[in-house]
């Protein structure tokens, strides 16, 4: 009886900290997520209104991709990422002289460190924003 009892509570205790670990995760990677969502917002909405012109009756303001890092990196100076360690630009750009795009890193440790799981994990999030003008 008491080895089988042992047996549950390791069990137990591996299944506490596995969703312990993963709801870690999960938060961090949505902080990452909502920083880099704002990056992008920012950077689509950093453009030049002197370069704004009309394509098909239709305002359009170009960005380009040297603009989109340099605001990107901008806006992570000016907002905190307190709770978020390492945060990266690993790109920002435009594909298409309409969209920015970035994609930020953060290094994730869990609350718990143990055998099951990494001491440390880079996680990665892309967020697309687009100009709208009207």
């Amino acid at each position: 009886m008491m080895p089988l009892f042992g047996g549950a509570t390791v069990l137990l205790l591996v299944m506490v900290l596995g969703v312990v670990g993963a709801s870690s995760l999960l938060v961090e990677r949505q902080r990452l997520y909502s920083l880099a969502d704002g990056a992008a917002v920012f950077a689509s909405e950093n453009f030049d209104p002197a370069l704004v012109s009309r394509v098909n009756s239709r305002p359009r303001a170009p960005l380009t991709s040297n603009r989109v890092r340099q605001s990107a990196s901008e806006f992570l100076q000016r907002v905190s990422s307190e709770g978020l360690d390492g945060v990266l630009v690993e790109s920002a750009h435009t594909p298409d002289g309409w969209h920015a795009e970035v994609t930020l890193s953060s290094v994730w440790s869990p609350p718990l460190v143990s055998e099951f799981f990494p001491d440390s994990l880079r996680i990665r999030v892309e967020a697309r924003a687009q100009t709208f003008l009207r």
